[in-house]
């Protein structure tokens, strides 16, 4: 009897199809064997690398068997049925309804399944097929996703080229329905003029950044659509002009478009009304949104390369009457210098900040509106306080900026990993400075406290007016006003106001009047040179610009850049002991002043006294009547001793008779 010794091999080394394959011809042992090497290697489909290593396509019967085995072999490896888009036919208008009822497109594409379809069972239930029907974190947002409609899921396995095909198929439908609508609707929005040379400006695809990497793959042609270009102008636009948020604004009309630019406002693009619906869901395909999702608010990321660095948009979509808002943060690390000494003009005021960020263990609070520029500050104290010897740790939401050596978190709220959970982790990994980028709830705060009780350095932020209301707030969360005193080690509250330009800005004496309203009346400041901002009106700053007679600096705005304002409250033994009592805010504002703070109203003042901006900035940002209060209660109760000779006086002078020093009265 004759031994078929080449049988037995192929039979003892492959699997039952792939000895099919060598029986058949289609490929010998030594091509079979490298094939499941590198098919094994390379995670590739085994037809896949086959048909590149023999250079010819797999015979039908033959592709058949293997699709057969294979949706056996996950049946077997899941424990579920199978579906095989071949034996049970899928329309993609199956795949499109199912998607828009059950699944949106981006969970699909996150954990590669399809919805295709509802029991008729009571209570319901959505088949889905998966690629991996074991994945728990997919299972847990379909569970999240169909519990609102109170539907459960029925999971069913695909094999990934069949998943593929389908999404993909999918994706191409939805893409040329956008694409028909943009270029339809985008010709009144923008005319010849607006899109000459706008491929020249297009911004590139980040290198790390996968999720938009796919995105353009999958968009093909309609990467060259009107409309994506408008939204590429847009993004580029506002980095050009140094703008830190976009405003996408649908009015009953037609949609504007606003950036603002050193704190303020400005119109930069007004659309026709039947370009909302495409230009709103560019900005949320990129920004990785449910394009399918109008009734709830939702957060997102754009990371985009634009001359040479890597920036960020931080997305957020805003059901409103007649559409969505979105608006765009820009955190573009290149353009922010960390630095105290970069942020803080006054040397007083820099030499509190550090000392108290110098300190071992402690509580710093910084407060502030919005925008204000709180996250910078607390960034340029860790920048300072980074050292290999320091362990220094930060819970945010979002992470703003990376710091090299530091350990970032970011806050997931999904997950119920928020802020006072992850601060109790972080006192379990022996850390020495800690970061929580917003204190919100007691919780919170009360372990950022006892984190500062117990030997760490705490740095938070809290939403208040001014840095004395800060422990009007912490009282308010339920907070023991004796664990403020012992912890607390100051508090920075701060603003920002535009700086007046120093190429057009306008020179002038003010009246008494006008410096008496801001509490300046000493004789100095009745000599006082100050500036105002030579600011054309909207309607006349195009014309200028185009025909040159614009300031070259700024544009006809009157104002470029800003810089900050700061009021820093410390904790000395007196305002600790008020404290501890309870003792009103505008009281311990005043022990503050007293012992020497300088207020916001009393900062901002001294940068228009310096030339630095303008009244009208420090009217529109930092003027309070309680500030100018505070101060000139102060200022009333120093002003019967000279701060220069020590001279004590009658009553209250206009200057010292003895010295001649700058008083203040009533």
């Amino acid at each position: 009897m004759t031994i078929n010794r080449r049988a037995l091999v192929v039979q003892s080394n492959f699997s039952p199809f792939g000895n099919k394959i060598v029986q058949a011809g289609y490929a010998d042992p030594a091509q079979m064997s490298r094939a499941l090497a590198e098919s094994r290697k390379s995670g590739r489909t085994l037809v896949n690398v086959l048909a590149e290593i023999t250079g010819k396509e797999m015979p039908p019967e033959l592709l058949r068997q293997y699709k057969k085995q294979q949706l056996f072999e996950l049946k077997v490896l899941y424990g579920v049925e199978t579906i095989d888009p071949e034996v049970t036919p899928i329309t993609p208008e199956q795949v499109e309804r199912a998607i828009e009822s059950f699944v949106a497109v981006d969970i699909c594409r996150r954990y590669q399944l399809l919805p295709i379809g509802r029991t008729d069972t009571d209570p319901g239930a959505v088949i889905v097929a998966m690629v991996d029907p074991d994945n728990l974190d997919a299972q847990d947002d379909l569970s999240r996703v169909l519990r609102s409609s109170g539907l459960g899921i029925i999971r069913r396995a695909i094999a990934p080229e069949d998943y593929q095909a389908l999404i993909s198929q999918y994706l191409d439908d939805a893409a040329r329905k956008t694409n028909q609508t943009m270029r339809q609707s985008v010709d009144v929005a923008l005319g010849e003029s607006d899109l000459q040379g706008l491929e020249a400006m297009s911004i590139e695809e980040a290198g790390d950044d996968v999720d938009e990497a796919d995105l353009a793959s999958s968009l093909g042609d309609a990467e060259s659509g009107p409309i994506i270009q408008l939204v590429n102008k847009v993004l580029i636009k506002a980095l050009q002009e140094g703008v830190s948020d976009i405003h996408v604004e649908p009015q009953e009309e037609d949609m504007r478009i606003r950036f603002r630019k050193d704190g303020v406002l400005q119109e930069v693009f007004r659309l026709p009304k039947k370009v909302v619906p495409a230009v709103t869901s560019r900005f949320k395909i990129i920004a990785n949104l449910d394009i399918a999702e109008r009734r709830d608010t939702q957060d997102g990321r754009i990371r985009r390369v634009f001359s040479g660095r890597k920036v960020d948009f931080r997305v957020n979509s805003l059901p409103s009457r007649y559409g969505e808002k979105i608006v765009l943060r820009i955190l573009d690390n290149s353009s922010t210098q960390l630095g105290l000494d970069k942020l803080i003009g006054r040397a007083e005021v820099l030499d509190v900040v550090r000392e108290m960020a110098a300190r071992p263990f402690g509580l710093i609070l910084v407060t502030g509106p919005t925008g204000s520029g709180k996250s910078t500050t607390l960034y340029s104290v860790l920048a300072e306080r980074n050292d290999p010897g320091i362990n220094i740790s930060t819970a945010e939401d979002p992470i703003e900026y990376a710091l090299p050596g530091i350990t970032q978190v970011q806050v997931i709220r999904e997950k119920g990993l928020d802020f006072s959970k992850i601060l109790r982790a972080f006192l379990r990994q022996d850390p020495d400075v800690i970061l929580v980028g917003e204190t919100r709830d007691k919780e919170t705060a009360k372990t950022a406290i006892e984190a500062a009780l117990t030997g760490h350095l705490v740095l938070t932020t809290l939403h208040t007016n001014d840095a004395a209301g800060a422990i009007a707030r912490l009282d308010e969360m339920g907070i023991e006003p004796f664990m403020v005193g012992g912890a607390l080690l100051g508090v920075v509250a701060q603003r920002l106001v535009r700086r007046v330009c120093d190429e057009c800005r306008i020179a002038y004496q003010p009246t008494q009047e006008e410096l008496a309203r801001f509490g300046m009346t000493s004789s100095q400041d009745l000599e006082l040179t100050l500036y105002r901002a030579n600011t054309l009106p909207s309607e006349q700053r195009k014309g200028a610009i185009d025909s040159g007679t614009a300031c070259p600096k700024c544009n006809g705005v009157g104002y470029k850049g800003r810089c900050g304002v700061y009021e820093v409250l410390r904790n000395t033994d007196k305002v600790q002991a008020l404290i501890t009592e309870g003792a009103t805010t505008d009281r311990i504002k005043e022990a503050a002043v007293e012992e020497g703070m300088m207020t916001l109203l009393a900062y901002s003042l001294q940068l228009v006294r310096d030339g630095l901006t303008t009244l009208e900035e420090v009217e529109r940002v930092t003027f309070t009547d309680s500030g100018l209060e505070a101060e000139l209660k102060a200022k009333r109760k120093s002003s019967l001793t000279c701060r220069v000779c020590s001279a004590e006086l009658q009553q209250e002078w206009l200057d010292c008779p003895y010295c001649m020093t700058p008083r203040f009265t009533d």
